[in-house]
């Protein structure tokens, strides 16, 4: 009689944005307990530490023009990961499933027939504004926000975000991934018809002792950024609620 075969679990599992702090007991559970721990390139040293100093650990970052690990390959070794090891931890920093691929490697893990299980955790795009001491939402300044991937696709401009539809859609604009293509969204914005004057701040290494922020406007973050050689990884906060950085930004 065969024997049936062994299968463990994947989960994955949001490091939140740096911060170990930020990181929550679920997902520090899992790290302790991990066979196997497969992670991204913005997840912070401070988490790692985390991870069961017995696991097996592998890099699976993405950086702009750096991918240790393709996209297909990293499922691939979740699903064989999973064939001989009884808890597998893919560790994603942010959210899975913002901007972080999560529900397409849930989907295929699911179609292999692998048990697997979402970990949430706390996103930049919240945690990184906070820390800098700008509020998404303000009674006197924002009641909506809207969250939209700036990334390029194949070293270009990405035609599919829709601009127009996002300059009037809400107050408050986060933007991740955005530095690279921030000349086209910034000039797209104005196209659209928000003021050049917008405030827009750029947020780095979020809630890490590394952080910094520029702040600017649309018509000048650009020149700024060429200015002072600012650079990924950042958070883009756009609309007025920039402006309240200069009362809450203090972080001693």
């Amino acid at each position: 009689m065969n024997q049936p075969k062994f299968l463990g679990k994947v989960y994955l599992v949001g490091a939140g944005p740096g911060d170990p702090g930020l990181m929550t007991l679920k997902g520090k559970v899992l790290l302790e307990q991990a066979d196997v721990a497969i992670y991204d390139a913005l997840v912070s040293p401070a988490i790692l530490t985390m991870i069961n100093p017995n696991a097996e650990k592998i890099n699976a970052g993405k950086r702009r023009g750096r991918h240790s690990l393709q996209q297909t390959e990293t499922t691939q070794l979740l699903i064989e990961k999973a064939k001989t090891h009884a808890v597998v931890v893919r560790l994603k920093g942010g959210d899975p499933f913002v901007f972080g691929r999560g529900g397409e490697e849930m989907e295929d893990l699911m179609q292999a027939g692998v048990p697997v299980e979402v970990v949430p955790g706390v996103t930049s795009g919240i945690a990184a504004p906070a820390y800098a001491g700008i509020p998404l939402t303000h009674r006197n300044y924002s009641s909506s926000v809207t969250f939209v991937t700036g990334h390029e696709a194949a070293g270009k401009y990405r035609p599919e975000v829709n601009w127009q539809a996002i300059a009037h859609g809400s107050e408050t604009i986060v933007i991740y991934m955005g530095v690279h293509n921030l000349h086209n969204i910034t000039k797209e914005l104005i196209i659209a018809g928000r003021s050049p004057e917008t405030p827009i701040a750029l947020i780095q290494w979020g809630t890490r002792p590394e952080q910094k922020e520029l702040i600017g406007t649309l018509d000048n973050i650009v020149e700024q950024i060429e200015a002072t050689g600012f650079e990924a990884p950042a958070i883009a906060v756009i609309g007025n609620v920039v402006n309240l950085h200069q009362i809450l930004g203090s972080r001693e």
